[in-house]
């Protein structure tokens, strides 16, 4: 049997003593895409930063396509094919739209050609301002740009972190709508978002969580009751 794209097993987190993720199993199946939904404060970002080796758990395992990657450094974790989003963006203000491409040529020796094409043929806005900073980018702009730059690196799991936060819907409906086709492609998606709908319109499964634990996993329909009590019935 072929391994998922990504397992925790009975992973706990915490900062300094206090403990934020308590036991947490999740499995991310390949060429799917797992939505990690839940109120503010429940633990989404810190189990992905734990499945990301941004940090490392008090105890439980993450694997990566069957590898145990526990402590694995930023390095090695991008030869497994894991590429991460972060909440906020994260890119190089100061660099051109062309040069924060050009950025992701060093990790995986690629042709800056090919990052290029890659990154204007699925987002051709980029295309237009591909010699304008990146800091005066809108904010919609600038989370394609991130997103750009994960995916032309052909991940075979990508991480994003509240990749709606801040932006219009529309441009929130063009960002999901890329999602869905990367899972199409082949790449394993596990997202952290609060707008429960956006996600769960496009995620193959879905995991609720509050206080640090999952209280619900399964398919979209499955959940959804779920997820309007986890937020209290204010589902965006």
């Amino acid at each position: 049997m072929t391994a998922p794209a990504l397992e925790l097993r009975d992973v706990r987190a915490a900062y300094g003593r206090i403990e934020v993720v308590h036991g947490v199993d999740v499995v991310v199946p390949r060429s799917s895409v797992f939505a990690l939904l839940g109120p503010n404060g429940a633990g989404k970002s810190t189990l992905l930063k734990v499945a990301g080796c941004q940090m490392e758990p008090t105890s439980g395992c993450v694997h990566i396509a069957g590898v145990h990657v526990n402590g694995a450094s930023p390095e090695a974790l991008a030869r497994h094919g894991v590429c991460t989003v972060p909440e906020g963006r994260g890119v190089f203000a100061n660099l051109t739209v062309t040069e924060n491409l050009r950025m992701m040529t060093y990790r995986n020796n690629l042709r800056p050609k090919d990052v290029e094409e890659r990154a204007f043929a699925r987002f051709p806005r980029l295309g237009e301002r591909r010699s304008q900073l990146a800091g005066t980018l809108s904010g919609g702009e600038q989370q394609m740009l991130a997103m750009a730059r994960a995916v032309t690196t052909e991940p075979a799991l990508l991480l994003l972190d509240e990749i709606s936060m801040g932006l219009a819907p529309r441009i929130v409906a063009e960002l999901y709508d890329l999602v869905g086709q990367l899972a199409a492609e082949g790449i394993a998606i596990l997202l952290v978002e609060q707008f429960a709908r956006t996600a769960m319109a496009v995620a193959d499964f879905a995991a609720v969580m509050a206080q640090g634990r999952i209280e619900c996993v399964g398919e979209p329909a499955d959940v959804a009751d779920a997820v309007s009590g986890a937020y209290f019935g204010e589902v965006a």
